[in-house]
């Protein structure tokens, strides 16, 4: 028996391996670094999108730098809520939202509910509430943009990790989240969320729902799911501040 030979085969497999391991270890720590910044800038990305801003980023020649110039431009300020609708200090509103899910395994009483304001051109304000869900096959999540009334929807943006292409996957397509515009999460004083119901044309005339994505019903339900949850922690603040906009003095026009 050659133990000479038998010997080197083991150390030159240990040697192996531990060079592949080396390898592995410094690719994974240089592209670190990359792979944060492509989270951050598609956080910023679905963030505008909700607002109607970003559209040319596949355009843009440096697409990080483009929509970090958008999102400095219209995003001009960010916080977080606790769900009895009040401020909270001491914590980073685009940190929370890259992890909706740490936050949301928390009880309802510690979580910190970020908000996020797009100013636009004309000056007008959008509220941009991230939400966040369990789909058919894995996670969704998404923004919900509403008006300064906290009331109307003036857009949204959703994305998943993996749902069906051509059916649950078209939630992130443009003519299921063009049918939120407009749309309201409160009916009277109660709020209600947006219903998202099966059938084409079903929702039609209800201010409070939109249609499903054909074949795609239980990723659907899944994103009406996810919107009503995650309002619900905001319900408190939605009230404060509907509230202090009705107790607002009307300015009045003199006429000579």
């Amino acid at each position: 028996m050659n133990t000479s030979s038998n010997s080197y085969t083991v150390i030159y497999a240990i040697v192996m391996v531990v060079l592949v391991a080396v390898i592995l270890s410094v690719a994974a720590l240089s592209l670190k670094d990359r792979q944060t910044a492509n989270v951050r800038v598609e956080k910023m990305s679905d963030i505008l999108r909700s607002v109607g801003r970003g559209a040319e980023v596949k355009q843009a020649d440096d697409k990080i730098a483009y929509i970090e110039a958008e999102y400095a431009k219209y995003i001009t300020n960010s916080y977080t809520i606790n769900t009895r609708g009040e401020v909270t200090q001491g914590t980073d509103p685009f940190a929370i939202a890259l992890d909706m899910k740490g936050e949301y395994e928390k009880p309802a009483e510690e979580r910190n509910l970020p908000i996020f304001e797009a100013r636009m051109d004309d000056g007008t304000t959008y509220y941009v509430i991230p939400v966040y869900g369990s789909g058919l096959w894995g996670p969704i999540w998404g923004n919900v943009a509403l008006k300064s009334d906290f009331n109307t929807v003036f857009g949204v943006s959703f994305g998943h990790q993996s749902e069906t292409p051509g059916l649950g996957a078209e939630i992130a397509s443009e003519v299921f989240e063009s049918q939120f515009v407009d749309k309201t999460i409160f009916n009277g004083a109660k709020l209600v969320s947006i219903m998202v119901m099966k059938g084409a044309g079903s929702s039609a005339g209800n201010p409070n729902a939109v249609d499903a994505v054909t074949g795609g019903t239980i990723t659907s339900r899944a994103v009406e799911s996810m919107i009503q949850s995650n309002l619900a922690g905001y319900e408190a603040y939605f009230n404060r501040m509907r509230s202090d906009a009705a107790q607002e003095p009307v300015n009045q026009t003199s006429h000579e």
